[in-house]
């Protein structure tokens, strides 16, 4: 069920085509061969992982979350893009039936650039240079090698395969954090959301939440398939790196 609607297209990239059929064409192919090849590597490092995850603690091997992405679709004659939920997978990285309250509270400080209080959430944070959650309790011992390495976003090609998702795009919000949006910021969502972006390749979590927006907005007025080649050869460094990984 459709629960939001987005601006227009023209808003964000004036001047330019609102069908870009033959952008959008070549995109998704470009997801789905990518997949389809790199699966032949990431089921065996998925089952090893599995195993891991389980003996090192209890719970389920993958993590599943509501998520906000958008769909390009034509109302009354203008292309415009909706705002839909979706569920996001991601390897376990937590003690399962986490609180998300901490997450919760961070991320209104986040949004509201609340340096102060995101400090007082996560300690250690004015010393790492960094705007994501230090020293969290809720994260498991493997679960925070996954997370430097980034290994704990492969679950997110089956989003892709399915359509959820792209390669390169705005990574999806989580609900709340949707809800807690101005208008002006919901429009980083107004391409398809991603798992790599030019948000990931320009700082990730060293950026503040008013960058991160700057940075998706200007990637929507840029995009382009060969800026999406662009930024998946930069993620390859971006994530050996673990440049703004936390």
């Amino acid at each position: 069920m459709i629960e939001y609607v987005a601006c227009p297209r023209q808003d964000l990239t004036a001047g330019r085509s609102l069908s870009r059929s033959w952008y959008f064409g070549m995109k998704r192919l470009l997801d789905v061969s990518i997949v389809l090849v790199s699966a032949l590597f990431m089921v065996p490092i998925l089952l090893v992982l599995g195993l891991v995850i389980k003996l090192d603690s209890s719970g389920p091997i993958f993590f599943k979350q509501e998520r906000i992405r958008s769909r390009r679709r034509k109302i009354d004659g203008e292309w415009r893009w909706e705002f839909e939920p979706f569920t996001f997978y991601k390897l376990r990285t937590m003690q399962a039936d986490t609180d998300v309250k901490l997450h919760r509270d961070y991320i209104a400080a986040y949004i509201a650039s609340d340096e102060e209080q995101m400090a007082e959430l996560t300690p250690g944070l004015k010393e790492k240079d960094t705007y994501k959650i230090t020293h969290d309790p809720r994260v498991t011992r493997i679960g925070r090698a996954l997370r430097k390495l980034s290994i704990d976003e492969m679950p997110q090609v089956w989003n892709v395969l399915k359509g959820d998702m792209s390669l390169v795009g705005p990574r999806p919000p989580i609900r709340y954090e949707f809800e807690m949006y101005e208008e002006w910021q919901s429009h980083r969502l107004a391409s398809l959301t991603g798992i790599t972006g030019w948000w990931q390749v320009n700082g990730r979590a060293e950026t503040s939440f008013e960058e991160m927006v700057q940075l998706d907005i200007e990637y929507i007025r840029r995009q382009s398939f060969w800026l999406d080649l662009k930024i998946l050869f930069l993620t390859i460094p971006a994530v050996i790196s673990r440049k703004g990984a936390g």
